[in-house]
């Protein structure tokens, strides 16, 4: 079938990308996808869920008085600590008198929706971002709530102790491995129909690639271009071969949208790709995995790279 040509306005027209956020947070990316003339294969690698037990969650929040900051590093998060909240019969308002820091402004927005108004929210979205910002302003004295994933990166734990602060971190969801769908995308891969895989975090990146085997992986790789919301994500994707073509400047999901339009109305048609730097180094459309601002955390567990 030929491919629709693009125009300036539907730059991904002829297009087919995946998308691989939890189904529940898809729908934005999908959206901006369309917009840019993308046909859309949501294929979601994780799966979000409560954690084993509400117990220590719903314990802190019983005592959310007796904590100086309250840390949220996901819309998950958010999300969760109002479920509780609303099992307990407790409004918002209960956090009132702490302080509250964001990750991001997703995490931000999920926040003001429930009328809070995040005291820090960091210029480079991801942990050690937002370490930067609290260093000047959180003191020996504090007691930090942090309700986030139960399997993370410890960067935000360790530099807040360093700090001096006592952190409570509590499990508010679990992430796993999304199995359904998987023949889909297999077959889909092996066709050569899809364009683009898209990465928001690095359990989306690492779930994904162990759907496969580094055999598959490798026999997709030389015609699907990858794209990463930022370089955290962009390293796990590069431990499993999976160099990453494409990464936006800004780490949000708008960002990511706008950047893989963009690199799509450079790459000659008839390619699914500009020809790449070398391995591990984003290539044309995507800037050095180094600049930029940091990015949203989506319960990756630890990973390799700070």
């Amino acid at each position: 079938m030929a491919r629709v040509q693009p125009t300036d306005e539907r730059p991904l027209d002829g297009r087919t990308v995946v998308v691989t956020r939890a189904a529940a947070q898809a729908q934005r990316f999908t959206q901006l996808l369309e917009a840019a003339g993308a046909r859309v294969l949501e294929a979601p690698a994780i799966v979000i869920a409560p954690p084993p037990s509400w117990e220590p969650l719903d314990s802190a929040l019983a005592a959310v008085e007796t904590f100086t900051w309250v840390i949220f590093t996901s819309v998950n998060g958010v999300a969760m600590v109002d479920r509780r909240l609303a099992a307990r019969g407790l409004p918002w308002s209960a956090l009132g008198g702490r302080r509250v820091a964001a990750i991001g402004p997703a995490t931000a927005d999920a926040l003001a929706e429930h009328g809070v108004r995040p005291d820090v929210v960091p210029g480079e979205y991801r942990a050690e971002g937002l370490v930067e910002r609290l260093r000047t302003v959180v003191t020996p004295a504090d007691r930090v709530l942090l309700p986030r994933a139960a399997q993370t990166r410890d960067v935000l734990v360790t530099e807040l102790r360093r700090l001096g602060a006592h952190v409570d971190e509590v499990p508010a969801y679990t992430t796993r491995r999304a199995e359904a769908g998987a023949a889909r995308l297999r077959e889909a891969l092996a066709a050569g129909t899809i364009d683009a895989v898209t990465f928001t975090s690095s359990s989306t990146a690492r779930n994904f690639a162990e759907l496969f085997s580094e055999d598959e992986r490798r026999a997709w790789l030389s015609r699907v271009t990858v794209a990463s919301i930022g370089p955290i994500t962009a390293a796990t994707a590069a431990e499993y071969g999976m160099t990453t073509d494409v990464m936006p400047g800004e780490y949000t999901i708008p960002a990511l949208a706008k950047a893989l339009a963009d690199y799509f109305a450079r790459v000659p048609r008839g390619s699914t790709r500009a020809k790449r730097r070398g391995r591990g180094e984003p290539s044309q459309g995507a800037p050095p995995q180094k600049r930029g601002r940091g990015e949203p955390s989506e319960g990756a567990p630890p990973q390799r790279r700070p």
